[in-house]
């Protein structure tokens, strides 16, 4: 029951990755996002992808945490993307 309970927690978390990714490609921009909070949020999948391997509890809900940990990390590298477009934007602006 508690793999379930987990699985149930890390899916309703997942839902949200996707559609956080698809609106920063979309805005094409960094600003309302914060880095230091998807750092940490990455820090937290990766503590729970580590926990399964050292508590060698490795079961479904493993994959779970790594596509979390995939989506989150390509809102990391959307992030740097836009962060560089709006600084594009800020010297366009400026001429």
């Amino acid at each position: 029951m508690g793999q379930l309970l987990e699985a149930i927690m890390i899916i309703s978390f997942g839902f949200s990755w996707p559609i956080s990714l698809l609106k920063s490609w979309r805005s094409r921009t960094a600003k309302g996002k914060s880095m230091m909070f998807t750092i940490l949020i990455l820090f937290g999948y990766l503590c729970g992808i580590l926990s399964k391997f050292a508590g060698k509890n490795i079961t479904y809900v493993l994959v779970f945490y790594c596509l979390n940990f995939i989506f989150v990390f390509g809102d990391l590298l959307l992030y740097f993307r836009n962060k560089k477009l709006d600084e594009q934007a800020a010297r366009a602006a400026l001429n």
